[in-house]
């Protein structure tokens, strides 16, 4: 697999379950009020600057798109999506 351009191919990051101030228990996908996504950067294209392969980063809950390789899910997202690298 292999992104080309200034497209990243990216696995999200499972945040997993988190404590609301007033003590209520939310899931990942019941968290509409956060915007951006953390996910690790598994493969750039050959246009991209400033992201390497292995980088953390945040991106735009909207972006992109999802694909299936070989029974797994990986989402492919431009680099002007990128937020923030870690």
């Amino acid at each position: 697999m292999k992104a080309i351009g200034k497209i990243l191919i990216i696995e999200k990051i499972k945040e997993g379950v988190t404590k609301t101030k007033g003590g209520v228990m939310l899931a990942e996908s019941q968290r509409e009020d956060i915007r951006y996504i953390r996910a690790k950067v598994l493969h750039i294209g050959d246009e991209v600057v400033g992201v390497k392969n292995g980088d953390e980063i945040f991106y735009d809950r909207h972006a992109g798109h999802k694909i299936e390789v070989d029974n797994n899910t990986y989402n492919v997202i431009r680099l002007n999506d990128v937020v923030v690298v870690l």
